[in-house]
């Protein structure tokens, strides 16, 4: 008999397993969506509940997108290319480094905006609240960082944390509320006020 009978092909091997991760990911999130809080058999009885599986997937793409651009900013610190890491997300290395680089920053960066850095989950409301009075608004944030941009009138803004944002968007908009993105486990949140900065202090 012909050894290469029982002799598997290593490359499809590692394909095979990585398939198959992949598929146990896949029901794993949609578990997480489907499967919580008994929405998956109200789905079989009640209309309003796939309003509720509406807001769950939507949170569910912010925090898969939020976890990549994490991932991706630690395999740049371990030293991979963007070549490589376009290659994983089957995308072009600028693409790669335009979504993810540096420069997306720079996309809302003009002579009026300015980087914060030093803001933490305990001091960046009291920091918003400041520059908001100065007619600054929140446009970008990071890990330790916030990115505010000046205008001709002062702005408030608002953190909360929630899982479904479906009705919160649309409440909050209603009210004018401007959504500026997430940061887990908060979602932000600015108005403009209409009425004119305050001097420096």
């Amino acid at each position: 008999m012909d050894k290469r009978e029982n002799t598997t092909n290593p490359g499809e091997e590692g394909q095979v397993s990585h398939l198959a991760e992949m598929q146990a990911l896949q029901e794993a999130i949609q578990q997480a969506v489907i499967g919580s809080d008994g929405l998956d058999a109200e789905l079989e009885r009640s209309p309003e509940a796939y309003l509720r599986l509406v807001a769950r997937s939507d949170w569910a793409l912010e925090e898969s997108n939020r976890l990549l651009g994490e991932a991706v900013n630690q395999a740049r610190r371990m030293g991979h290319s963007w070549s490589v890491i376009g290659g994983e997300l089957g995308i072009s290395r600028q693409a790669a480094q335009q979504r993810f680089g540096p420069g997306r920053d720079q996309a809302v960066s003009d002579e009026s905006t300015r980087r914060i850095v030093g803001a933490t989950a305990l001091n960046e409301m009291a920091i918003l609240l400041k520059e908001g009075r100065r007619g600054n608004h929140l446009v970008s944030f990071g890990a330790g960082y916030l990115m505010v941009q000046g205008s001709d009138q002062r702005w408030e803004h608002l953190r909360v944390t929630t899982i479904f944002m479906g009705d919160l968007k649309r409440q909050l908009g209603q009210a004018g509320w401007e959504y500026v993105g997430t940061w887990f486990p908060f979602r932000y949140f600015k108005r403009p006020l209409g009425t004119p900065p305050l001097p420096e202090d």
